[in-house]
């Protein structure tokens, strides 16, 4: 059962209501993930669970992600589509491009179904300052303000959950390679930029998870959008590899199986499945 959505989501509530879905809110709980993923088999397709003090979130790698209560978001949405193996691997890339997507629709002031139609000076800045780093975590200005963690229910459906810095003031950021929105720039109460940024996402991310389900052009186009808007490519890059290895090297692009490209010292090229990427300077 979903609690009443208060006033502070109204859009995404609505959104979310108009396609059929559910929005659970909750005032505290330790995991939206883990709320998500003990009701996935009853939950309708694109459901989502949200709060705004996550006691016990979990990054990439089992990282622990903590955060003030009351200057975060933490979302999680269930996505059930019918999709290829090579298709279900893209969607943790798909997911963290939804949440830039967000990130300068809120930055910009266009977030939510009253967005801007055209791009402004403004918009082409800020598309600039938020990329995603290979897989999927969000920065601005090279600082991160979010992360993505997918994880797989019983049934085999696929919980996607989200964590966004909201009002963190600079000085109490969790590390100095942290950012939020206020610090980003973004005005506004924290109730407030959350249902900007869940809005967006969601409707972000059903759209590109439809998108890969229908295949083909559509299909391409999600890849294509992850790419255009994946700040790694293009750097030096130093990947811990899942063995202990590390590789460094420059990430060339992304292939089709969503892994990095990277050419390592030697000229060798390979595809990174799973990594911990970190950015280098450019020599």
């Amino acid at each position: 059962m979903s609690t009443p959505v208060p006033t502070s989501f109204p859009r995404s509530g609505a959104l979310l209501a108009a396609a059929g879905a559910s929005l659970d809110v909750r005032p505290s709980t330790g995991s939206t993930n883990a709320d998500l993923l003990a009701v996935a088999v009853d939950s309708t397709p694109f459901s989502a669970v949200v709060t705004l003090d996550q006691t016990a979130g979990r990054g990439r790698l089992d990282r622990a992600w903590t955060a003030p209560a009351g200057q975060t978001l933490a979302a999680s949405v269930l996505v059930r589509a019918d999709l290829a193996e090579r298709e279900r691997g893209w969607l943790p890339l798909i997911a963290g491009a939804a949440v830039r997507d967000a990130v300068v629709a809120v930055l910009t002031g266009t977030a939510g179904p009253d967005r801007a139609s055209r791009p402004t000076a403004d918009t082409a800045d800020a598309a600039d300052r938020v990329t995603v780093k290979w897989p999927n975590d969000v920065l601005v200005d090279g600082r991160k303000v979010s992360g993505i963690l997918c994880q797989v229910a019983t049934d085999g459906s696929v919980v996607v959950g989200a964590g966004v810095n909201l009002t963190i003031p600079a000085e109490l950021l969790p590390t100095p390679t942290a950012t939020s929105l206020r610090v980003a720039g973004a005005a506004g109460s924290a109730e407030a930029l959350a249902d900007a940024v869940l809005a967006h996402t969601w409707a972000a991310l059903r759209e590109a998870v439809v998108a890969l389900a229908t295949g083909g052009a559509v299909a391409q186009a999600a890849r294509d959008h992850v790419r255009a808007v994946c700040g790694t490519v293009g750097r030096p890059v130093r990947v811990e590899l899942p063995d202990g290895d590390v590789l460094d090297g420059d990430a060339l692009g992304v292939d089709d199986d969503g892994r990095i490209t990277i050419r390592d010292r030697d000229g060798r090229t390979r595809g990174v499945a799973v990594g911990d990427v970190t950015h280098l300077r450019h020599a």
